[in-house]
């Protein structure tokens, strides 16, 4: 993953996501693993607002087929933290996000995350097409 969209200005949209006190591991900042959560959020978050319904239930799904995510610096509990979404790719059958999350109070990303959907008719799991549905609420994510 490079080191591109380290800046709020780089990303085209954003959620805030609340942390929570089991968010903290031991040491005192949330714990890696909690970030992919946040990702999750985020993008999904994003799509219900954008299209306008709840994407459980339309006939083909996004399925998370990679993350990755690049620490540059300590979340923690009790600050917000903000995921900026921006699209690297609208495939055929899949969506490739970028996400920064963001202290409230700093425009360098402390995480850079790649997400992966790859959409799938929600019985049988046989990959589909991107629904329009779904492309039309991407379109804002579009980089510049």
């Amino acid at each position: 993953m490079s080191d591109d969209h380290r800046l709020r200005a780089d990303y085209r949209a954003f959620r805030r996501i609340t942390t929570r006190w089991m968010d903290n591991d031991s040491y005192g900042h949330v714990n890696n693993v909690v970030y992919y959560s946040y990702f999750d959020t985020a993008v999904n978050g994003y799509l219900i607002e954008a299209a306008g319904t709840d994407i459980r239930t339309l006939p083909a799904i996004g399925i998370v087929a990679e993350t990755s995510c690049r620490f540059l610096a300590e979340l923690s509990f009790p600050e917000p933290v903000d995921a900026g979404l921006v699209l690297e790719k609208l495939g055929n059958s899949s969506v490739i996000y970028r996400i920064g999350l963001f202290s409230a109070a700093r425009e360098s990303a402390a995480a850079l995350g790649r997400f992966v959907h790859v959409y799938v008719d929600r019985v049988s799991r046989q990959v589909v097409p991107v629904p329009q549905l779904i492309r039309a609420a991407l379109e804002p994510l579009k980089s510049r």
